[in-house]
């Protein structure tokens, strides 16, 4: 075995350095996110300015690599605030209540009682106050059948975008501002269509296929079948049952309602194959068409459509670029599978969408991908073609194991930080369903695809809503079994840089030594970057809040079901049920924690004199300046920084406290 220098020295001769620039660019955009302030445009410009000077200057390829490196960093340090210049908006800070007309960009999707749309060019009606924002999602509740390029009027309710629900969570705000999305808000009555959309545009024509598809599955499956089959192919999950999603993500297989590498792969390979067998045994043409690349053109094709009709999400799009990539090398007579082909779609996907890097489903799938083309550099072997139909089906069994470990394993970090949730049993999941997936699931839904134009999409989508009952009926036999096996351990953001510098290096090594980075990243994890749960949870935009108390985190105040609430019980696995011993009148209500500290809720100014003397005040309406015993948090804080997570340290008798939004001063905060 060789050593580990010799294996980057290796490394180096063989260029892979170019692997690592999309984890560099990646390492920039954390930097500049998590920046206090905003970069000045100077800053940018004198960082590009020295670099070039420094590679100027180069006179060792060492130092070349180097500037290289550096260079991809600045670039996605530079790609944020140069995103947010082109694709940003300002965000709205006060409701804003009337009439309006609005154009409908996408929906986003569809139930019988309401849509999830994007509007744009967004126009006050009578004396509706004129909004600053370029576009919103809104909830349109019943109202006429609504297509892209639609104008539409009525009465409009805009809100502020909220914040993440808990500190390290989904930061709601970022995503929307580079989305253009400066609002969310819904309809208080049904609007009506002022001007239709022209029927030839692209979108619409889009829109009218995938509802045309959805409506046809519809028709032919009932629930949970339907619902899973539209996101499927459709890439709409809206319909897929609360149930049959859970009993999915618990057996390890709820990768399966997202239209991702999987489903392209199937997909394209599948007409690939097909079509070069067929133009393969038509003697004559065989001889004068290059049929492989023609069937390498006819699989692009099938990537391309596929992704359009399945809605275009960011692991959608990486998978379809990556399958471009890999067809365009057969068509150039190039190796497909390749780490670089890898990078390239990485620096696409993260050029295109910066902010795209900071969602779980760009890490879950670049994860994935990097594992599984790593895992194929170390472990391909030559096929036999001329292998018995049992030796076949070994290698496919095989291979069904290898993945899931292999991804399963390069993506359980990533699980775990943003879903506290494992599947122990994901390996066997995928093994006892995949077959399923890939010879009756994914065929029977292109084949019902190509049939619908024709009527004929009846036998296809009955074959498809077969495979997918039994689908379920294995993921429950599997969850049945995973029951108790299930953890939730809560994990800082360190474990995310951890992880991505465990992909880099097992990435750009090709010896056995690139599984010292993912070995050294498991202790690293636990002992760096486990967190633990919180004492106290005071919510922004409702009265929830959430105390530890003897039975664990307890209701102090605030109704029993909240949105906040859910995502709490769900994010740190307590159930939040019990409500807390508090003593309340009719300007406070007081508490003691069982972690060892006193609490007051204020609701009228005439309890400050008396409860000020606590650990910690909350208060819905302003405190004043010389209440400053413990810790206090008002309205001001909670308007200005959201939700906020607090821990009692009993050594010191002070709170650790973390607000769910930092610094204001990036343009996707919302000031007071």
């Amino acid at each position: 075995m060789t050593g580990l220098a010799d294996s980057v020295r290796a490394a180096l001769e063989e260029r892979r350095g170019f692997v690592l620039l999309p984890f560099a660019a990646i390492a920039g955009l954390v930097v500049a996110a998590s920046v206090p302030q905003e970069p000045a445009v100077s800053l940018l410009a004198i960082g590009w300015v020295v670099l070039a000077l420094a590679l100027a200057a180069a006179r060792s390829v060492a130092a070349v690599r180097t500037t290289v490196i550096l260079a991809a960093a600045w670039f996605g340090f530079s790609l944020l605030p140069l995103h947010g210049a082109l694709l940003g908006t300002q965000m709205l800070v006060r409701p804003a209540y009337g009439t309006y007309q609005a154009r409908v960009d996408e929906i986003l999707s569809e139930t019988l009682s309401e849509k999830r749309v994007i509007v744009s060019a967004i126009t006050p009606v009578g004396e509706a106050r004129a909004l600053p924002i370029r576009r919103a999602r809104l909830v349109v509740r019943a109202g006429p059948d609504l297509s892209p390029g639609d104008v539409i009027e009525g009465p409009f309710r805009f809100a502020p975008v909220p914040g993440p629900i808990y500190p390290g969570g989904f930061d709601t705000q970022f995503h929307a501002y580079f989305d253009g999305i400066g609002s969310y808000g819904s309809t208080t009555r049904s609007p009506a269509i002022v001007r239709a959309g022209s029927e030839a545009t692209p979108e619409h024509v889009i829109d009218a296929v995938r509802r045309g598809i959805s409506a046809r599955i519809d028709a032919s499956l009932g629930q949970p079948a339907a619902g899973i089959a539209r996101a499927i192919i459709n890439g709409d999950q809206s319909a897929v049952t609360d149930g049959a999603r859970e009993t999915m993500a618990t057996a390890g297989i709820a990768h399966v309602l997202s239209v991702s590498g999987l489903h392209l792969t199937i997909v394209a390979g599948g007409v690939f194959a097909v079509l070069r067998l067929l133009l393969s045994g038509w003697e004559g043409l065989a001889t004068r068409v290059p049929v492989k690349r023609v069937a390498a053109a006819a699989g692009i094709a099938a990537a391309v459509l596929y992704f359009a009709i399945s809605g275009g999400n960011v692991a959608a799009f990486r998978s379809t670029l990556m399958i471009l990539l890999v067809f365009g090398a057969v068509l150039v007579g190039r190796r497909a599978l390749t780490m670089r082909n890898v990078a390239i779609a990485g620096i696409v996907v993260i050029a295109t969408d910066p902010a795209s890097v900071f969602r779980p489903s760009f890490q879950l799938s670049f994860a994935a991908v990097v594992a599984l083309v790593g895992a194929y550099e170390s472990l391909r072997s030559e096929r036999l073609r001329d292998a018995s139909l049992a030796a076949h089906a070994w290698a496919y069994g095989k291979g069904i194991v290898v993945s899931s470990l292999v991804a399963g394993a390069a993506t359980l970090l990533f699980s775990v930080y943003h879903f506290q949730q494992t599947s122990p049993l994901g390996v066997l999941g995928n093994l006892l369903s995949l077959p399923l997936v890939g010879f009756v699931m994914m065929p029977a839904a292109l084949l019902a695809v190509l049939a619908m134009p024709f009527g004929l999409e009846g036998p296809a989508l009955a074959a498809m809503g077969w495979s997918i009952e039994r689908m379920l009926d294995v993921a429950r036999l599997v969850s049945g079994w995973s029951a108790h096996l299930s953890a939730s351990p809560l994990l800082t953001p360190l474990a995310l840089v951890i992880g991505v510098g465990a992909l880099a290096w097992f990435a750009f090594l090709r010896s056995w030594w690139r599984l010292l980075g993912p070995l050294l990243a498991a202790p690293l994890v636990v002992l760096l970057a486990v967190d633990r749960p919180p004492d106290v949870l005071v919510a922004d935009t409702t009265q929830a809040m959430a105390v530890r108390g003897p039975t664990g985190l307890e209701l102090a105040d605030g109704k029993a079901q909240s949105f906040a609430l859910d995502v709490w019980r769900e994010t740190y696995a307590e159930p939040i049920a019990t409500a807390a011993a508090v003593s309340c009148d009719s300007v406070a209500c007081i508490g003691e924690s069982s972690a060892g500290f006193s609490y007051a809720i204020v609701a009228d100014p005439a309890g400050f004199a008396e409860e000020c003397g606590r650990d910690l005040v909350v208060t819905r309406i302003r405190a004043p300046g010389w209440c400053t015993a413990g810790v206090v948090i008002d309205a001001d804080d909670l308007a200005s920084h959201g939700v906020h997570w607090l821990r009692w340290n009993a050594a010191t008798e002070t709170f650790e406290m973390r607000p769910a939004v930092g610094s204001l001063e990036r343009p996707w905060r919302i000031r007071p």
